[in-house]
């Protein structure tokens, strides 16, 4: 009966092989998708953020253009850990960090002055359907993200792609930020709505700029069950 049992035991640990070889592949093209979202939206954004003179959609473009290049980072790291589990922070992710982090930072003092000079000069956006859809768009797609993020991380008791979904969900705040600051220009015309809008992406972004280089200075590892 030996071999039976030695046989049943290697086809077990097999079979959790291959189930958490399937997470981890999910995990990577999760972080995969939401660095081409990312990227098609802060394009997309930018683009009518600047055509509708609309301040919060375009500081949320060049926020999600920063959120591609941080989960760049993220996909490296969950690629490394595949790799290797125990093995630590290579100068990839730590330069994706702090490349993410100075990109925050930048992008807050921008909209802080660009909030400023709006207020001061009275400027109003054209428009502001372009935000109400891309807000809508950006929290639908991001908000499912979250949700198979934060199944596979717990699934595999991964803190990196749990992290990952915690950026997530940061990024359906902002999307609320700008669907109420477009949502109550186009009801109401409230002129200073718009810098007010853009402040609130500043508190994100400058709050995810500090994360991003208090995670550059630690050293992090992954308690992945392989």
């Amino acid at each position: 009966m030996k071999p039976v049992i030695e046989s049943i035991e290697i086809s077990d640990m097999t079979i959790i092989d291959k189930v958490q070889a399937k997470l981890f592949q999910t995990g990577i093209a999760l972080s995969a998708a939401t660095i081409l979202f990312n990227i098609v939206e802060g394009i997309v954004s930018i683009y009518y953020g600047y055509s509708d003179k609309a301040l919060t959609l375009f500081g949320f473009g060049f926020d999600s253009i920063i959120e591609a290049v941080s989960a760049i980072g993220i996909f490296v790291m969950i690629k490394r850990i595949v790799k290797n589990p125990n093995s630590k922070r290579n100068n990839a992710e730590i330069l994706a960090l702090k490349i993410t982090g100075t990109g925050f930072y930048f992008l807050s003092a921008g909209l802080i002055i660009s909030s400023i000079l709006n207020a001061y000069l009275g400027k109003t956006p054209e428009t502001t359907v372009s935000g109400i859809i891309i807000s809508v768009v950006s929290m639908s797609v991001m908000y499912i993200l979250m949700k198979l993020k934060i199944s596979t991380g717990t699934k595999l008791n991964c803190q990196p792609i749990l992290s990952d979904a915690n950026c997530t969900k940061v990024c359906i705040y902002m999307s609320l930020v700008l669907l109420t600051a477009s949502l109550i220009f186009k009801v109401t015309g409230f002129r200073y709505i718009d810098s007010i809008g853009a402040l609130g992406i500043v508190y994100f972004s400058f709050k995810e700029g500090k994360e991003a280089f208090e995670k550059a200075e630690g050293i992090e590892h992954c308690d992945c069950d392989k």
